[in-house]
């Protein structure tokens, strides 16, 4: 399976981003580079939705640590919805979904903060 990862702007500021697929070696240079592009653009505020996101390995919960630090360095965050599967289990055996305080609701973008 491939990935693909998508973003728009928040109401009230931010960036959300729809991730979908399989994140781990081979396709988190890719995130890594979209984040990177994101904050060199000013963004500090990431919501990353995992709704459809089937599988993600080390490397992809590196990438999510990455964001946040590099964010937080900048006085932002980065915050993880959607999780569903395999990819929640994860996050919450790391302790990473109370790190980057995941919320297993999605957040529509255009209707509420995630801050």
């Amino acid at each position: 399976m491939t990935f693909s990862v998508s973003y728009a702007g928040r109401e009230g500021g931010g960036v959300y981003l729809r991730l979908a697929g399989e994140l781990d070696m081979s396709t988190a240079g890719e995130l890594t580079a979209t984040i990177d592009r994101l904050a060199a653009d000013g963004e500090r505020r990431m919501l990353l939705d995992l709704t459809d996101l089937t599988f993600c390995d080390s490397t992809g919960m590196a990438v999510f640590v990455r964001g946040d630090n590099r964010a937080a360095a900048d006085g932002g965050w980065l915050r993880l919805t959607g999780a569903t599967g395999a990819v929640e289990r994860v996050l919450r055996v790391t302790g990473l979904a109370e790190v980057l305080r995941y919320q297993p609701d999605s957040v529509d973008p255009a209707s509420r903060s995630a801050s």
